[in-house]
């Protein structure tokens, strides 16, 4: 049984830390500190609509500015608790979510939100294909009018946890005659059905938390398709810009890897010269300036105005952490030669949690940073368009039907 919390609205005007620290403490007090990243705490914090708090009132939000979330955050931690849950939904809750608040009709939003939050229904991200990564357009998964819904036909890949997912955010070609980029259409596909294949993708890390996906006539009613059918290419714009900006956040690196290069130096100071030392400065200024453009740029995609903020965020966190743990690997000496086994299974998809947290293995993780969610000389390009005003290179594509793009 989900445990509902009753609680007087906040508004804008009333909203204080105090108030804040206090909703959280009542929405958690009844459950033990060891219960308190469990689903049923998650939902009595989305309940008390501190999930996301810039999002509407009963959808698990406050309507109140984005930058009061911190101060949720900071409460949870103090409590014993986290929202990065046990089986983390990075897709539903970075990417997926903003887009269901602003496409999904209500009853959708509140059927599918409050079960993503608290990681009890896993969402995945049905966008690249084998012959359509960066440049997304160019997909070939078609989507066609069957009755009250559509038949999906196509494959996917590098799907993201796509093995665990209840649900799916998907895009598909409805118009093979118009321009690319002008025939798409954006659903909700429930990845629950026979028609949906989904097959691992084994990593250099050792785990397979990529998938590709084979789509088979797969079924998607009309009403689970968000916006207007041909027009959905805002929407994947909508949720790539939240996908960059989750993966400036989450980093592919855990947040404590700073202090982790620092403790690394400071067991080893004594024969490590003046070069390191300047080495981990470097490292350390460039690690603050990013946060502080990231909460800029968060701040600025929550109020519905994100630009290429999210670009820029991206593409300077993942180079520096790509950076930060190559150095945590050279303080270790040869012992970031060897690779953790310990809970380590080959046979499974995911390693432990003790693995996940490694330096080494993130050493290897982090080299999707620069990869997933946009390349990095995709960023360059947005920046240097949409940031610089430099002219956009000539894609004479663009006016080609969605038919005569080379895959």
């Amino acid at each position: 049984m989900r445990h509902r919390t009753t609680m007087s609205t906040e508004t804008a005007s009333s909203v204080t830390e105090a108030s804040l620290r206090n909703r959280v403490r009542e929405a958690l007090e009844r459950f033990d500190p060891d219960d308190r990243s469990s689903a049923e705490a998650m939902g009595a914090l989305y309940d008390a609509g501190l999930a996301w708090v810039w999002f509407p009132s009963g959808l698990g939000g406050l309507d109140i500015e984005p930058r009061w979330q911190a101060i949720v955050n900071d409460e949870v931690k103090e409590l014993g608790g986290s929202l990065r849950r046990p089986r983390f939904n990075p897709v539903g809750t970075g990417m997926a979510a903003p887009i269901l608040v602003a496409e999904a009709r209500v009853d959708q939003a509140q059927n599918w939100l409050r079960p993503m939050f608290t990681g009890e229904e896993i969402w995945a991200q049905l966008f690249s294909e084998p012959t359509a990564g960066s440049d997304i357009a160019a997909l070939a998964t078609r989507a066609v009018r069957d009755g009250q819904g559509w038949r999906v036909t196509g494959q996917k890949v590098w799907s993201t946890r796509a093995h665990d997912a209840k649900w799916a955010v998907l895009v598909a070609r409805t118009d093979a005659s118009a321009p690319k980029h002008k025939g798409l259409t954006y659903f909700v596909i429930d990845m629950d059905q026979p028609g949906v294949v989904v097959r691992p993708l084994r990593q250099m890390t050792g785990d397979a938390e990529f998938n590709e996906v084979f789509l088979d006539d797969a079924w998607v009613p009309d009403d689970q398709r968000m916006g207007e059918v041909d027009q959905g290419w805002g929407i994947v714009l909508a949720t790539l810009m939240n996908e960059r900006q989750s993966i400036t956040n989450v980093s592919s690196t855990p947040p404590q890897t700073m202090q982790r290069a620092i403790g690394l130096y400071q067991d080893r100071r004594d024969e490590l010269g003046p070069v390191a030392l300047d080495g981990l400065v470097h490292l350390w200024i460039q690690d603050r300036v990013i946060r502080l453009t990231t909460t800029r740029a968060a701040d600025m995609r929550k109020s519905g105005s994100p630009g290429a903020e999210g670009s820029i965020g991206k593409l300077a966190r993942t180079i520096v952490n790509q950076r930060l743990l190559e150095f945590c690997v050279d303080l270790m000496g040869p012992d970031g030669m060897l690779y953790p086994t310990e809970g380590f299974d080959l046979t499974k998809r995911e390693a432990s949690k003790e693995v996940l947290t490694d330096v080494r293995f993130q050493f290897l993780r982090g080299r999707a940073g620069t990869i997933e969610g946009g390349t990095s000389e995709i960023q360059r390009n947005i920046i240097g368009e949409r940031v610089l005003g430099l002219p956009p290179e000539p894609k004479v594509e663009r006016s080609l039907a969605g038919s005569n793009v080379e895959h």
